[in-house]
């Protein structure tokens, strides 16, 4: 059984940073591209970044370059983002997922509020 447990949401500062963390089980984790993707309020699901298996490859939607960044830790089956100078529209549920995404991975996802 695959499971996707996100970590790490909080409410910060407009300005502050976060590091969110994503445990993956039940999936061959390190021959997988993984990504982060977020959903705000009102809002359709979107893509924020990813990461191939080995962590050669990256790409970010283009609102978050060079204020986010996705790692992976292969041995923990671990997924990360880092999220500096936090803005307002940053705010939103955080979700990981296998790239391209499966709908069956969904999991419950990490609030990250951002207070200005």
């Amino acid at each position: 059984q695959v499971q996707l447990v996100e970590s790490g949401g909080k409410l910060v500062q407009a300005g502050g940073s976060l590091r969110l963390s994503c445990a993956a089980s039940g999936l061959p984790f390190r021959y997988l591209s993984m990504g982060w993707f977020r959903q705000a309020p009102g809002q359709e699901r979107e893509f924020v970044a990813s990461i191939s298996g080995g962590s050669t490859q990256t790409n970010y939607v283009g609102s978050v370059k060079g204020r986010f960044t996705i790692s992976r830790d292969n041995a923990e089956r671990t997924l990360y983002l880092q999220i500096d100078d936090l803005k307002a529209e940053d705010t939103a549920v955080y979700y990981c997922n296998t790239i391209p995404p499966n709908s069956a991975y969904w999991g419950q996802g990490t609030q990250v509020t951002v207070s200005s």
